[in-house]
């Protein structure tokens, strides 16, 4: 499906004015062809509208009405135009513009892989019972997931989350809550999570087998996951287990990184957009500084291991990267890029993220543990990390074409 839609100045709620629509098969000089017949009769565009589904148009445009005398003559001809395009007609009187959006303007973006007439019903009953209005439906994406954006008034952005976010859990489909309006598409900085989210493996766990401790590291995480440990702890246990390891070892950890299908993707077409982008990690900089430089990022933290004499100590050096840690580089990252944070995207998939998620502008849980999907303002669910794009309201579309215009 593709839309455009336009607008004039305000128009009076007296004044007359003509719904005049057009819809069949889309051919080249349709839209050109109503605006050349009704030219004739010297009305005011006030609103247009077409869109395109599998080749079949549907095109509407709100029109001051002609004098009194004309109007008959307008409709026949209109009529008779669009019979010889092989199209139909409908044209309906009114008064003024079109009825104004109401308080609280939303943009609601659902990911489903398919999506479903019964979820998208759901979805859509859902936004009725909160009060919100239907304004505009629009697709962004048919792979690797579908994925189509609700332009949605009359309701405030955080009880429509809230109520819709439940009922996407239940549906089996994802659905991310955005305010609408001009920052959608500023500047932004956007802050990853590596071990994961990033790529696909835990890095720690990485070195773990290099090191024959693989077991022992299982355990201690196991622990922390039953909140025995913090996150500090666990991580000097678990690096405790590597000492001795011969440093060499970092260069092969390096070449078995995994990055997340559409990880490429997704940095590659936010910086084209002027975004900047940074990872932070409670993994190791030995890793997370090579892919700050293989894939162009503007920021990278995390915990380094330390190295004296060509082995790993068993420790760690710096500042620890922990929960509250990530949440502090966003925001220094956000200074240092001048970047508001309400202008800020996070994305993480643990309870270690769950700070800087919730202190970004927009904090999204990429297949994330319950907790953090409930915490999140966003999910994705889907193994894909440039499906975040969708949620920045980016279409595959202008992700391809910008390809495209890359490579020529």
């Amino acid at each position: 499906m593709s839309a455009s839609q336009t607008s004039s100045s305000d128009v009076p709620a007296d004044v007359p004015t003509l719904l005049v629509k057009i819809f069949g098969k889309d051919r080249p000089g349709i839209t050109a062809g109503l605006f050349d017949t009704l030219a004739a009769y010297s009305v005011d565009v006030v609103d247009i509208e077409q869109v395109v589904t599998r080749g079949r148009m549907v095109l509407c445009a709100l029109v001051t009405e002609p004098p009194p005398a004309l109007e008959g003559d307008l409709r026949s001809t209109v009529h008779s135009w669009a019979e010889s395009m092989k199209m139909q007609a409908e044209i309906i009187s009114g008064l003024g513009d079109n009825r104004p959006r109401g308080l609280g303007r939303s943009l609601v973006t659902v990911l489903g892989h398919p999506l479903t007439a019964e979820a998208t019903a759901a979805i859509a009953a859902r936004i009725t019972k909160t009060g919100g209005n239907i304004d505009r439906i629009f697709r962004l994406a048919k792979y690797p997931v579908t994925a189509v954006e609700f332009a949605v008034s009359g309701v405030e952005t955080e009880p429509l989350r809230t109520a819709l976010v439940t009922d996407a859990a239940k549906l089996g489909i994802d659905v991310a809550v955005v305010a609408a309006g001009l920052y959608r598409r500023a500047q932004r900085l956007v802050v990853m999570d590596v071990d994961s989210t990033l790529i696909q493996d835990e890095v720690i766990e990485l070195f773990a087998a290099h090191a024959g401790c693989e077991d022992k590291v299982a355990e201690v995480t196991a622990a922390a996951m039953r909140g025995e440990l913090d996150f500090e702890q666990s991580l000097h246990a678990r690096v405790a287990l590597l000492e001795g390891l011969d440093a060499s070892v970092v260069d092969k950890v390096r070449s078995e990184v995994r990055l997340t299908p559409g990880a490429r993707t997704l940095i590659r077409t936010l910086k084209r957009l002027g975004y900047q982008v940074g990872v932070v990690s409670g993994g190791f900089t030995q890793v997370t500084d090579d892919l700050k430089e293989r894939l162009g990022l503007d920021f990278a933290h995390a915990n380094t291991l330390e190295i004296v004499d060509g082995r790993l100590t068993g420790k760690v050096t710096g500042e620890i990267v922990d929960r509250a840690g990530k949440a502090r580089l966003l925001r220094r990252f956000a200074a240092e890029a001048g970047v508001p944070l309400s202008q800020t995207v996070a994305i993480g998939d643990g309870a270690n993220d769950l700070d800087m998620l919730n202190a970004a502008g927009l904090g999204v849980a990429f297949n994330a543990k319950p907790v953090v999907r409930e915490a999140a303002h966003a999910a994705v669910n889907f193994p894909f990390l440039d499906t975040v794009l969708y949620l920045l309201g980016v279409t595959r579309e202008e992700v391809e074409a910008a390809d495209i215009l890359d490579i020529g």
